[in-house]
């Protein structure tokens, strides 16, 4: 068993989310968990089964999206590439790799078949600058249509343009990670921004850690981060130093999120004092989830 993790750039239209899950529901693969945000314009999904059932279900979210409003109507605070974002192919322990990245492979090419472009990043990047997602996402999805109309950026698979509805999509394999979010309330202007800044693993912070800060509807600052390194006790020593940082800059840090599934080492020592906002272990815990 592996788990594909896509993240669609839809996190508004609750009819065109429900029609997505209930045609995972008719598939293969089980659901284990999805979650959308209104300020982010975006919906993570949680499959788990074998990797040639995974690739399917991630074709048949593509068919599911692209029936509806295109990538030149949306708006979002969330960097984006397309409707279908990100789908990553994620091994649970070494004997699971290869099925992973055949299943991204298998996926890629189903998506390319479809007329979508499909960038590979992280392990399977054909480039040194392609590993990272942010490259492909810098200006947003008309300057990825500028820069592939320019014959700049070319796809691993699919049509050398954007799909007019779908536009591109970044596909990977690789070990589990952590999508995160701490959310600020107060302080001075940009704090989320300068946090993060020095929390990823690119401002001197710990290895794989990627953090962008953001400002929600609701006034708070979020500093959105992807764990890629979800070790033992790593949330709460993450917890901690933002707190500190937001301390020190006239601020506080109120309330987190997990977006998706998490290793269980990674809760070991997390503090109450701030809390994760509806969790429940039995359900967002990766191993208590498959053991369900």
């Amino acid at each position: 068993m592996i788990l594909a993790v896509p993240n669609v750039a839809e996190g508004r239209d609750f009819g065109r989310l429900g029609r997505l899950v209930e045609a995972l529901g008719a598939g293969p693969v089980e659901l284990l968990d999805w979650s959308s945000d209104l300020d982010h314009n975006r919906a993570v999904f949680s499959l788990a089964g074998e990797g040639g059932q995974t690739a399917g279900a991630v074709a048949t979210i593509a068919s599911s999206l692209s029936g509806g409003a295109g990538i030149g109507e949306w708006e979002g605070i969330h960097p984006t590439v397309g409707l279908l974002d990100v789908a990553p192919f994620v091994w649970l322990g070494p004997e699971t790799k290869e099925e992973a990245r055949a299943a991204a492979g298998l996926a890629a090419e189903r998506l390319g078949e479809a007329g979508i472009p499909v960038f590979l990043y992280g392990e399977l990047a054909s480039s040194e600058q392609r590993v990272e997602r942010a490259w492909f996402r810098r200006g947003g999805p008309d300057e990825l249509n500028r820069r592939m109309e320019s014959g700049e950026l070319r796809p691993d698979f699919g049509p050398e343009l954007p799909h007019p509805v779908m536009g591109a999509t970044l596909v990977t394999a690789r070990p589990p990670l952590i999508a995160f979010n701490v959310e600020l309330e107060g302080g001075e202007p940009g704090l989320a921004e300068s946090i993060a800044a020095g929390l990823r693993e690119s401002g001197g912070g710990p290895r794989g850690l990627r953090a962008i800060g953001l400002e929600l509807s609701t006034g708070r600052g979020q500093v959105s981060m992807n764990v890629g390194d979800p070790s033992e006790g790593v949330l709460g020593e993450i917890v901690e130093r933002i707190t500190a940082e937001a301390e020190a800059g006239g601020g506080v840090a109120v309330e987190a999120e997990l977006v998706g599934l998490v290793p269980e080492a990674a809760l070991v020592g997390y503090p109450d004092t701030v809390p994760i906002r509806d969790f429940d272990p039995d359900l967002k815990v990766i191993e208590r989830r498959l053991g369900r």
